[in-house]
């Protein structure tokens, strides 16, 4: 896909976060952007901002877990633009920061529900629009640097396995659909500004428990009443629209933000390696 212009987007959890960044960038690039987002006042509220850049966006609501909520918004979408060139599966939650003893089988499952299935189901929502826009269609999943690689000095357990499974997903999803024309990329990101924690807690179902907000430290200098920061290495959210973008255009799989991070996933890979030396050894 290169000429994005015209074409139709879905960005899902294109609320906030990662998601507005992306939908900003597409909206930015004339494509018409379906913002979709458990919080349809915030999807709404990116359309409008993409409105005000002189560009075209479509606030929906959706939860990503339901299939009847996303079947719901493929047939809205539908019937507000003309069929759907690329799907970003973009939702995400963080349920827990601890290890993973500390973990709660609600968090798994809440996890799980989002980060993995609500994949799955997104991209089956989408898939028989996609296949019409085919070959001027590619999907892209939002995993993270974190679904190549763990570190217990981030202490997420459950969304690093579900990323790992995003990963996987994604891979399987490329070779599948190659030869009807329809891309895929998983975009890695490492640690990017946003209020995902927030989110999370804030959108968390009853059945899953409730959910602790994200406890950042004050910014340097900050008084104790100060606004919690995002880390100080953060990436800007609108910063990472253009980076998928390049990446689209190229059809390449692994979309990455933060190039500093390769001699951490070289590392894994080289340990990987020495245990299938070690194997041939017998």
């Amino acid at each position: 896909m290169d000429d994005l212009k015209g074409r139709v987007a879905v960005v899902t959890g294109g609320g906030s976060g990662i998601g507005r960044g992306i939908a900003l960038a597409l909206g930015a690039e004339g494509m018409i952007v379906a913002v979709a987002d458990i919080q349809r006042a915030s999807a709404e509220a990116v359309a409008a901002e993409i409105e005000s850049r002189g560009g075209r966006g479509l606030g929906i609501g959706v939860d990503v877990t339901s299939v009847v909520s996303l079947a719901a918004a493929t047939k809205e979408i539908l019937a507000r633009a003309d069929g759907v060139n690329l799907l970003c599966a973009n939702a995400g939650v963080l349920a827990r920061i601890g290890p993973l003893a500390n973990h709660t089988i609600e968090d798994w499952e809440y996890t799980l529900s989002v980060n993995v299935m609500g994949v799955v189901k997104t991209v089956a929502a989408f898939l028989p629009a996609l296949r019409q826009s085919a070959p001027d269609a590619h999907i892209v999943t939002t995993a993270s640097l974190g679904g190549l690689l763990s570190d217990v000095r981030a202490p997420i357990g459950a969304y690093i396995a579900s990323k790992y499974a995003c990963v996987g997903y994604s891979e399987m999803l490329r070779a599948e659909l190659e030869g009807e024309g329809i891309g895929v990329s998983v975009l890695c990101p490492g640690v990017v500004a946003s209020n995902l924690m927030g989110t999370s807690a804030e959108n968390r179902p009853d059945a899953f428990g409730e959910q602790a907000a994200p406890q950042f430290a004050p910014a340097a200098g900050a008084g104790g009443g100060s606004a919690p920061s995002p880390p100080a290495k953060a990436m800007a959210a609108e910063d990472v629209g253009p980076i998928v973008i390049r990446a689209i255009r190229a059809n390449r799989f692994h979309v990455l933000t933060h190039p500093r991070a390769r001699p951490l996933v070289e590392a894994r890979f080289e340990a990987m390696l020495e245990d299938f030396e070690f194997a041939a050894s017998r």
